[in-house]
C-alpha cells in the first residue's frame, strides 16, 4: 500500500456506481423478488441462520479468523438488498439478529474497558516515576504546555472519530464498502492538513504564547514545542480509529491506546533523565516528547490493522452494492463536520465547566465562612480527588458508549427501529448493573479510599456526595452515545448547556450554605449529570419510543443496597485490618452483589450467555452453585 492509495484509494470507475435502471423499476423488481420467496426458501434461510447460531453459541464465530475478517463477514451476507442498500429482511433473520448484535458491541465494550484500565494503571505508575525525576517544579513546567496542547487537538480532531464511525457504520450496513473507503480517504486527507496546520502553529507560536503572557514561565517553551509533533500524529490517527470503529472493530483502538501509553511513558522517563543535566526546563521538554512518540507508534499500530482489514475486504468486493450513490468529497466533508462539530463542542464544554467551577466554588465557600486556605483545600478534595474517582468508576460505561455509537448507526441505516430499541435497552440495563454497585461501594468506602489513595480522609464527604454521580454519569454517557449513533449529535450538546446552567445556579446557591459547603458543589455536579441524562432520555423516547424499565433500575439498586449492608458489616467487624479491609470489602461485595442480583432476577442465564469471553464460565460457576437451573 503506497501513500497515494492510503490518501486517495484506488481509482474507481464511477460509472459502475450509478444505477443501471431507474429507481422506480428497481424498486418494483425487488418487491416482486421479495414476494416471490417460497415458504421453503424462507424456512431454509431461517434454518441456515439458526444453525450458524447453534454452532457458535452467543459468541461471534471466529473459526481462527481475525476480528477484521469477522467484521467483513458479518457485514457482507448474501441477503437481497434494496435500492438504498438496505437488506430486504426475511422472517427469522430479524428475530435472531439482536442477540448477535448485542454480543458484538458488548465484546467491543469489554475490549475497550480492559485497555482503559491498563492505560490508567500505566499512567498512574508514570506519574509516580516522573515526579521522582522532575520534582514538583519540573512537573509544573511539564504541565504548563498541556492546556494549549489539549485545546489544539480538540479543535483539530475532536468529534471526527465519532463522525467517521457513524458514517462508516451506515455505509457498511448498506454494503457500500467503496463508500466507506471513500469516507476514510477523504477524512485522512482532511485531518492530515488540519493536524499539520495546528502542529506548525503550536511550534512557531510557542514563543508568542510566552511573550503575550498566556504562559507565565518562559522555561515552559521547550515543553510546548516538544508537544507540537503530537498534535499532528494524534489528529492524523483519529481517522484510522474512527474508520475501524465504524466496522465495530475495537481491538485496534485498544491496542493503539496501550501502545501509545507504553511508548509515551518510556520516552518521557528516558528523555527527562537524559536532559536533566542540561536543566529543569530541558528535562521537562524531554518529558513532553513522549506524547509525540507515543502517538506515532499508535499510528503505526492502527495502520497495521487497517492494512489487515483492507486485505480481508478484497474477497468481498463482489458483494458491493452497485446502486449505492457515491458522495463527492465536499459532501462527505460537509456531513462529517455537521456530525463532528457538536461533538467537538461537547469536548470544549468540559474545560469551560471546569473554569466556571474555579471561578465560583472557592468564592462561594468563602461566603459560607471558610477562609481562603480551607476553601482551596476543599476545592482540591472535590476536583482533584472525588471527580477522578467518579471518572474511574465509569470506565466501563465510557467504553460502552464508544462501542454503542456504530452499533446504533448500523441499525438506523438498516431501518431496524426495533433493533435500536433492543440495543439501547441492553446498554442501559448493563450500565445500571455496573454503576449501582460502584456508587454504593464508593459511598461506603469513601473514608478508607481517601485515606489509602490520597492520604486525605477529609475528602470523604466530597467523595460520598459525588458517588451517586456514577449512576447518572453512566446514564449520560450511554444516552449520548445512542443519540450520536442516530445522527443527532447536536442534541446532547444543547442538553449539556442546559445542565451547565443548572449546575452554575446550584453551585452558586448550595456551596454558600455553611452546613453543606463543598458537598453543595458536589451535589451541583451530580445534578449536572442528572439533568443532561434525563433530557437525553426524553429525546431517546421521542425518537425511538424506548423507556427504561422500572425493574431494570430497582433490582440493581436493591442488590447494591444489600451489598452496602455487607460492606458496612465488614468495616465494623474487621476495622483492625487497616488498608487491607478495602480489598476484603471489594471481594465480599462482588460476591454478595452477584448473588443478590441473581436471586432477585436481575441477572439471568440469557444475560450471562450474551457476555463475550467470560459469560459461559460465569454461567457454569453459577449453575454449580445452584443458580440458573434449566
Amino acid at each position: 500500500m503506497n501513500l497515494r492509495e492510503l490518501f486517495f484509494g484506488k481509482k474507481v470507475n464511477t460509472e459502475t456506481s450509478k444505477p443501471l435502471v431507474s429507481e422506480e423499476v428497481l424498486s418494483e423488481a425487488l418487491a416482486e423478488d421479495a414476494a416471490a420467496l417460497t415458504e421453503e426458501e424462507t424456512i431454509s434461510r431461517e434454518m441456515d441462520f439458526v444453525t450458524a447460531e447453534q454452532q457458535t453459541g452467543s459468541a461471534i464465530p471466529t473459526g481462527g479468523k481475525s476480528e477484521s475478517e469477522i467484521a467483513v463477514a458479518e457485514n457482507s451476507g448474501a441477503e437481497p438488498e434494496g435500492q438504498d442498500g438496505s437488506i430486504v429482511k426475511t422472517e427469522g433473520t430479524e428475530a435472531a439478529a439482536p442477540k448477535k448484535a448485542d454480543n458484538r458491541f458488548l465484546k467491543g465494550t469489554l475490549i475497550l474497558t480492559v485497555s482503559s484500565i491498563v492505560v490508567k494503571v500505566i499512567g498512574a505508575l508514570n506519574w509516580i516515576l516522573l515526579s521522582r525525576v522532575l520534582g514538583g517544579e519540573g512537573i509544573g513546567l511539564y504541565q504548563m504546555g498541556f492546556p494549549i496542547y489539549l485545546m489544539a487537538i480538540t479543535v483539530s480532531s475532536a468529534g471526527i472519530p465519532v463522525a467517521i464511525s457513524i458514517v462508516t457504520a451506515e455505509k457498511v450496513a448498506q454494503h457500500d464498502f467503496k463508500g466507506a473507503e471513500r469516507v476514510f480517504h477523504v477524512t485522512l486527507r482532511l485531518l492530515f492538513v488540519t493536524g499539520l496546520v495546528f502542529s506548525l502553529a503550536l511550534f512557531f507560536g510557542a514563543q508568542k504564547l510566552i511573550d503575550w503572557q498566556f504562559i507565565r514561565d518562559g522555561r515552559a517553551y521547550y515543553s510546548i514545542i516538544a508537544l507540537a509533533p503530537a498534535v499532528f500524529f494524534v489528529t492524523f490517527l483519529a481517522s484510522f480509529r474512527g474508520y475501524l470503529q465504524g466496522w465495530q472493530i475495537m481491538t485496534p483502538t485498544a491496542c493503539s491506546e496501550i501502545t501509545e501509553q507504553l511508548v509515551r511513558v518510556g520516552t518521557m522517563l528516558f528523555f527527562a533523565s537524559y536532559f536533566m543535566p542540561y536543566g529543569l526546563a530541558a528535562a521537562a521538554g524531554g518529558a513532553s516528547m513522549g506524547a509525540g512518540a507515543g502517538a506515532f507508534c499508535a499510528l503505526l499500530v492502527l495502520m497495521f490493522f487497517y492494512r489487515k482489514l483492507k486485505k480481508d475486504l478484497q474477497a468481498k468486493r463482489e458483494q458491493q452494492n452497485l446502486y449505492a450513490v457515491q458522495e463527492t468529497s465536499s459532501a462527505i466533508i460537509g456531513r462529517l463536520l455537521k456530525l463532528a462539530l457538536p461533538v467537538s463542542l461537547t469536548s470544549l464544554m468540559l474545560p469551560i465547566v471546569a473554569n466556571l467551577d474555579l471561578l465560583i466554588v472557592p468564592q462561594r465557600l468563602e461566603v459560607a465562612g471558610f477562609d481562603v486556605r480551607h476553601a482551596t483545600e476543599l476545592f482540591g478534595y472535590l476536583t482533584g480527588m472525588a471527580v477522578p474517582l467518579v471518572n474511574l468508576s465509569t470506565i466501563f460505561t465510557a467504553a460502552l458508549a464508544i462501542s454503542l455509537v456504530p452499533a446504533i448507526s448500523e441499525s438506523r441505516a438498516m431501518g431496524q427501529q426495533e433493533n435500536i430499541r433492543h440495543k439501547t435497552g441492553v446498554a442501559f440495563r448493563v450500565a445500571m448493573i455496573v454503576t449501582f454497585p460502584c456508587f454504593v461501594g464508593l459511598f461506603c468506602l469513601a473514608e478508607k479510599v481517601a485515606g489509602l489513595i490520597y492520604n486525605a480522609p477529609g475528602a470523604a464527604p466530597a467523595i460520598q456526595a459525588m458517588s451517586v454521580g456514577i449512576v447518572l454519569l453512566g446514564m449520560h454517557q450511554v444516552s449520548t452515545a445512542v443519540l450520536q449513533g442516530m445522527g443527532r449529535t447536536s442534541i446532547p450538546v444543547v442538553n449539556m448547556i442546559i445542565a451547565c446552567v443548572a449546575k452554575v445556579c446550584l453551585n452558586w446557591t448550595l456551596t454558600a450554605v455553611p452546613w453543606l459547603g463543598i458537598k453543595g458543589s458536589a451535589m451541583a455536579t451530580v445534578a449536572d449529570f442528572g439533568v443532561a441524562a434525563l433530557i437525553n432520555m426524553y429525546f431517546i423516547y421521542k425518537l425511538t419510543g424506548y423507556t427504561m424499565s422500572f425493574t431494570g433500575i430497582v433490582k440493581p439498586m436493591a442488590a447494591a443496597a444489600v451489598m452496602g449492608v455487607a460492606i458496612e458489616g465488614i468495616l465494623y467487624g474487621a476495622s483492625g485490618l487497616g488498608g487491607w479491609v478495602i480489598l476484603l470489602c471489594v471481594m465480599a461485595a462482588a460476591a454478595v452483589y452477584a448473588v443478590a442480583l441473581t436471586a432477585m432476577g436481575g441477572l439471568t442465564k440469557e444475560d450471562l450467555e450474551s457476555i463475550p469471553y467470560l459469560g459461559r464460565r460465569m454461567l457454569a460457576l453459577g449453575q454449580k452453585l445452584g443458580f440458573f437451573k434449566n
